[in-house]
């Protein structure tokens, strides 16, 4: 036996208030309750997101995105930390003044004025992405995907003025299913970058092609697999729709590989 046991893994609940998300769009209408219940299934923090960033997706305004998510936010305020989905720094900022404590921003800090944004969470997540999601599926040429994302992060990362960074390979964005999977089997070359890592693999396209299951609700299994993987390759976090069976699976995992190190104390 050698080293240190590694922390439970941390669950982000999914939060999507849009109507055009690739799996759950408009299924919740009551998004407080929602969140409520995720963070009974054991969620440590819930993203909350108020656009769709599936391949092809339009773009909306700040407004609307605001309009979306901010009564959720408040809603929801206080209970786990909130993290706020978003590529605007005004959403960001709005954000954070209604109760989120995470920027949680898909295009890596792209927008200019979304650095001085940070420096008021007491978290930024950094992923990569390159394009937008309307052009991402045309960008996928890498010479070396797992080098070139983390060497992209660690760049982006840079940017951010938040205490605590967070890293996202950014799965499925702007990658091919093989590329993604590499990804997960090779994480370690981001881990060794010294910052925490976030994966979010939940119900993706590349668990479809790879096991071809077309319908995103066919792919919870795979979407618990992908998770198990990431951790065990070192992930800190992982981002996912479906709380209770991935806490379980991960909280298992968990007791098997902490289970040398643990001394059964027996009561006279």
């Amino acid at each position: 036996m050698s080293g240190p046991i590694r922390p439970r893994a941390i669950v982000v609940g999914i939060l999507n208030a849009t109507p055009d998300s690739f799996f759950d769009g408009g299924q919740h209408p009551d998004l407080i309750a929602h969140g409520h219940k995720l963070i009974e299934e054991g969620a440590d923090w819930l993203d909350i997101g108020g656009e769709s960033t599936r391949p092809g997706a339009p773009a909306i305004d700040a407004e609307e995105e605001c309009r979306r998510i901010l009564p959720i936010i408040r809603g929801l305020a206080g209970t786990v930390p909130l993290s706020v989905d978003t590529a605007k720094p005004k959403v960001a900022a709005r954000a954070l003044k209604a109760g989120a404590s995470i920027i949680n921003d898909v295009s890596g800090l792209a927008h200019p004025e979304m650095a001085a944004v940070t420096a008021d969470a007491w978290a930024t997540i950094v992923m990569h992405m390159r394009g937008t999601p309307k052009t991402m599926s045309n960008q996928t040429s890498y010479d070396d995907v797992v080098s070139e994302v983390a060497d992209w992060l660690q760049n982006r990362a840079t940017r951010a003025r938040s205490p605590n960074i967070w890293l996202d390979p950014g799965i499925g964005f702007a990658k091919t299913a093989q590329q993604s999977l590499l990804l997960i089997a090779q994480l370690q070359g981001l881990v060794e970058r010294g910052l925490p890592v976030l994966v979010g693999a939940s119900r993706k396209s590349f668990i479809g092609h790879t096991l071809h299951l077309p319908p995103a609700t066919d792919r919870l299994g795979g979407s618990i697999a992908a998770a198990i993987a990431a951790w065990q390759n070192g992930a800190n976090a992982i981002r996912v729709h479906d709380v209770a069976a991935t806490r379980q699976a991960l909280d298992l995992l968990h007791a098997i590989e902490s289970a040398p190190y643990r001394v059964d104390v027996k009561l006279n």
